[in-house]
């Protein structure tokens, strides 16, 4: 059994083994969520009392009857709620007619809102009204908001999940925005008030008159520009980048970059201050070396380096270090199709493995490669990617990190500076969204760096 509170780095990555994740993964939070099934047509299982007629298509609502009191109103919701996993929930109606009094409207409610009362009228609801051009915000007071809307006109409404406000278009034009002040899923709701009223609403099937490519477009653009006007200074994010090529042993590559930027960066300083040091320099040289060795299938060159170098981290034969250079090596006999070699390796060095249950998973992926015409294609497959040699790699690097004497915690090794960045920065993306009650588009640090590269 492996100590996790003994070998903190050897644990960490024969669990990321068992997950199967690459280190890149580890950072991205591109996970799938819970798809969600968004408003398709009109609810017809809920009534308002006689005072509105949903067609045939399900998405058109008539007002069939004289208005005789001020609670005879015909409202109909969706058959869902808004959807919450993105960065704006839009939706129109066109209104056919504007009926005797034109007391059309158009908003959100939640469930279990009084379908004989006008969206905005009552708490948790609101609704932009046709009659009036007032907005009503849970209350059967309505302010001053936008211009009236009758017959001939298409009128929309959305959640702006990222601002938190409902805005309303008409005609292909925003008419303007509130702030969301209301608990629990949204319904897209329309009313009809007044004889031979009638509106059909399109959800998404049929292009809608207002541009909402263009509007999220525009609020992904100024929500980059407030980013752009954070500074940062250019000896910290040197730094950063620094940092994450000591971490890893790419010597050349750090000293092409610390030549190319000689000129154009400050001095470095204050780095103690800010979390930064050159603890991550320790043995720079030689994990470089052992990285390529791995990198390129030299797995018994790199054992004898470290037998040479630090014979302390491949002392103890059984250490998740040792077990995954053994897996590799036999990895590697597989991938260049020396099939009994392997099985020779194997006998001779997984056998100590087999009792100990945190390895015996990991040793039948890598038996079970022999299995297979075309392992590659196989279910273990992923034994032979180069992501496997690159987690065998960056494991070898961190335990030789970990025997810095000037080193304080050993979990430290495991991530560089720039990825414990990349990882504040998703946790405070997911608390904004907590506190937007889980609503908005999920953060995708992926998508934003292929965004910006492309």
């Amino acid at each position: 059994m492996v100590n996790k509170e003994e070998d903190p780095v050897g644990s960490y990555f024969l669990d990321l083994w068992k997950s199967r994740l690459s280190k890149d993964d580890v950072f991205n939070d591109d996970n799938e969520e819970t798809e969600e099934v968004g408003p398709t047509e009109l609810d017809t299982l809920k009534s308002s009392g006689g005072f509105s007629i949903v067609l045939p298509d399900k998405l058109s609502v008539k007002y069939p009857n004289v208005n005789l009191h001020g609670h005879d109103v015909g409202v109909v919701q969706a058959n869902n709620p808004a959807p919450v996993n993105c960065l704006v929930y839009y939706f129109e109606i066109f209104v056919k007619n504007a009926g005797v009094k034109g007391h059309v409207s158009i908003g959100f409610t939640t469930q279990g809102f009084n379908l004989r009362r006008q969206p905005g009228w009552d708490a948790n609801s609101f609704g932009y009204h046709g009659d009036d051009g007032l907005i009503y915000q849970g209350q059967g007071k309505g302010d001053a908001f936008g211009p009236t809307y009758t017959t001939g006109d298409t009128v929309g409404g959305g959640i702006n999940y990222a601002s938190q406000q409902f805005f309303f278009t008409k005609n292909g034009q925003v008419v303007g925005s509130v702030p969301i002040n209301v608990t629990g899923r949204l319904y897209p709701t329309v009313g009809v008030h007044s004889q031979n009223e009638e509106v059909s609403v399109n959800f998404g099937k049929d292009p809608f008159l207002f541009d909402i490519k263009a509007y999220e477009a525009s609020q992904r653009a100024e929500h980059q520009r407030f980013i752009e006007r954070l500074s940062i200074s250019p000896t910290a994010s040197y730094g950063i980048v620094r940092s994450y090529l000591q971490h890893y042993g790419y010597e050349e590559t750090l000293g092409v970059f610390d030549e190319a930027t000689l000129t154009s960066v400050p001095p470095i300083t204050g780095f103690s201050d800010n979390g930064f040091n050159e603890h991550n320099h320790y043995a720079l040289h030689h994990r470089k070396i052992l990285r390529q060795q791995i990198k390129d299938g030299q797995i018994d060159d790199a054992f004898a380096k470290l037998r040479e170098w630090y014979p302390v981290i491949v002392q103890d034969d059984t250490s998740v270090i040792c077990f995954m250079l053994h897996c590799q090596k036999f990895i590697e006999l597989v991938r260049v199709g020396s099939l009994e070699e392997a099985v020779c390796y194997g006998k001779a060095h997984f056998e100590k493995f087999y009792s100990l249950k945190d390895y015996e998973d990991l040793v039948k992926d890598c038996a079970a490669l022999l299995a297979y015409l075309e392992p590659k294609k196989s279910p273990v497959g992923y034994l032979l990617e180069d992501t496997q040699r690159e987690n065998v790699a960056d494991a070898v690097n961190a335990m030789i990190l970990s025997t810095n004497p000037a080193l304080k915690d050993q979990r430290s090794c495991l991530h560089s500076y720039l990825e414990r960045l990349l990882k504040q920065l998703s946790a405070c993306f997911l608390e904004k969204r907590l506190l937007n009650g889980n609503q908005g588009e999920a953060f995708h640090l992926r998508r934003v760096l292929l965004s910006k590269s492309t």
